[in-house]
Formats: structure tokens, sequence, C-alpha cells
């Protein structure tokens, strides 16, 4: 008896603990069922393309639906979410503060006669999308050969750095770039032992710069369940498989709304120029460090064309999709409409 009961302990355990690196699986109410087969309908009927949606609540994967073979995917801005990461180990590790001037971080990219404003420009305002620039320089710079920093600070600065939310990829590159100048590592190299190992994540893919820094921004690739990891690991202040893996402080700061926001490529007056409601708009709901708030209480990682991970505290829940989908709020709605009230 005693050894069947060990052995049952065994199979349990081996049950809800990840298999292969994985999360482990859960078995969906009917509810949530029924609300996956309604959700899919949906994307359906709006001929959206998603590629993959990932459920997870209180750590287990309870729906996940791929259209498309789970290779490691493109993430677009998602990319900016773990380069702020990189830069929360940085600081925990005082190679980094989040009032570092990023001219004393770059001497040699300085301009000639730069601006007192440029001399201004933290960390944190990079983070936080409010270095000052009206408009976001990133495809006139990341067009050339050339030092991307240097472009990056030769570009008007129009405003008081902190004083206004203008979404900004370049920005993020300069942050990998400062990780990668502070710590003498990539950004995908540096978050080997940090990130990538703890989750059990297979070290990825990221685009660089000409100049051998990963774009920060943009181009990194993995695959859906690594999302939904990532997404686990900051819903649980920053834990994974009973590990402090990410510091708690930093998840909080990352998360929390720090700043007012647009979205992307567009402006406070546009917004009011559009009717644009809070109400019904998960891109004003507030900004963290390289992380969007939304509706729900929730907050995000998000890249172009339908990359999210949604992170649901008040249903202990992330929800995760790769898409090539063009009305990303449309697509965030169908998620709010059918597997929000099943969770």
């Amino acid at each position: 008896m005693k050894r069947f009961l060990v052995l049952a302990v065994l199979i349990s355990l081996a049950a809800c603990s990840p298999k292969n690196g994985n999360l482990p699986r859960g078995k969906a109410s009917a509810q949530m069922d029924k609300a996956m087969s309604e959700y899919l309908q949906a994307v359906k009927d709006c001929a959206e393309d998603l590629h993959s949606i990932m459920v997870v609540q209180h750590g287990k994967v309870l729906a996940e639906h791929f259209f498309v073979p789970d290779t490691a995917h493109v993430l677009h801005s998602v990319s900016k979410t773990f380069t702020s990461t990189a830069v929360g180990f940085a600081i925990s590790e005082g190679l980094l503060h989040l009032d570092d001037k990023i001219v004393d971080l770059f001497p040699e990219s300085v301009p000639e006669n730069a601006s007192d404003t440029l001399s201004r420009i933290t960390i944190r305002h990079l983070l936080t999308m409010n270095s000052g620039h009206g408009k976001d320089p990133t495809g006139s710079v990341r067009s050339n050969d050339g030092d991307w920093v240097r472009g990056f600070m030769e570009w008007p600065i129009e405003y008081e750095p902190g004083t206004c939310y203008c979404y900004n990829s370049l920005g993020t590159y300069v942050l990998s770039a400062a990780v990668q100048k502070v710590t003498g590592q990539k950004v995908v190299d540096y978050l080997e032992s940090r990130l990538w190992q703890p989750l059990g994540i297979e070290k990825p893919k990221w685009l660089e710069s000409p100049a051998g820094i990963n774009t920060g921004g943009w181009g990194l690739y993995l695959h859906t369940e690594d999302l939904a990891k990532m997404g686990l690991c900051i819903l649980n202040g920053g834990k994974f498989a009973g590990k402090q893996v990410i510091p708690a402080d930093w998840v909080k700061e990352m998360s929390a709304k720090q700043v007012p926001c647009c979205p992307a490529g567009t402006n406070e007056v546009q917004m009011r120029e559009r009717n644009v409601d809070p109400a019904t708009s998960d891109w004003l709901q507030g900004y963290g460090y390289q992380m969007w708030r939304c509706r729900h209480n929730a907050f995000r990682a998000d890249g172009a064309y339908g990359q999210y991970i949604i992170v649901i505290p008040e249903k202990d829940a992330v929800v995760v999709t790769t898409a090539q989908i063009g009305d990303m709020q449309e697509e965030i709605n169908l998620i709010w409409d059918h597997i929000l009230p099943a969770l």
C-alpha cells in the first residue's frame, strides 16, 4: 500500500510539472471549451489571420489553438518587454540606473553642439517613451548603416524629456545598446542565464543593427509557449517554477502605469480629434516600462500585427497570441468578449 501511495504521488507530481520544459496542461471547464469554440468562430467571421492562441490560468494551459506550424514567430514590439527586463536585471546588479543620462553612457555618439535638452534624456525617459521627440525616428535612422545611437541623438527634440509620450522604437534600441555597453554582452546573451534558462526557453534569434547590437524594440523570435512562460513569470511577480527570476520590484514598476499614452504614430490631439474613447480603447490606459496597460485592470506586451502577452491578474491568467492582423483593437476585443468571461 505504501509503495502504491508513493507511486500515486509521483504520478500526480509528474502531471502537474512541466514536461520537457513545457507548461503543465490543465482540463478546461465546459464554459472555457464553449468560449474557445465561439472565439475561434468569431476570428473566422472577422477574417482575422490569427496564427496561435494560448490561454493559461492558475499556472496551467487550459486552451490552445494553432493555425500555422508552431515555429519561432517574429514578435515585433513584444521584443520591447524583453529589453525592459534586461534593463531591470542591469539595474538590480548596479550596472545601470533609471536616471543615467544617455549622453554619459554614449559620449562617443553625442553630436557636436548638442542641446541641453538632449543632455537631460535618461534611461527612465526611454523606458516610458518620453524622450522629448515629437515623431518616432526609427524608420529614418534604421535605414542607414551608421551609428543608430547617434542617429537617435541627432533627431529633433521638440519637448522637454518626460513631458510628452511618443512611441519610439529606436529609443528601445538605445536601451539595448546601454545594456550591451555596461555588461559587455548583447541582450540576447545577457538574458541567457537570467531569463532564457530559468524559463526553459531555448536561446532565441534576435536581429542586430549594423553595429552588432540587438535591435531591442523589435526583431526577437519566440514560440507561443515561450511567450506564455514569460507572461506567467510576470503574472507571478517575477517568479517561475518557485524561483524568483525577474526582480519583483522591476515587474511591479514595469507593469504599472508610469505615464499617459496613445497609439503608436499618433498624439493626444489626434486622439481627441478622432473621438477615441478610453472606455473602448486599450491604447489609452497608460504605459509602463515598455508594457501597455489594458482595460479590465490588465497589462500587456504588444507587437505589431497582433502579437500579445496579455496578463490578467484578477483572473490569475495569461492570454498569448501570434498573428498577422491589422486591426489589433478588434483582435483584443474578441478576447475580452469571449475568453475573459470564461476565466
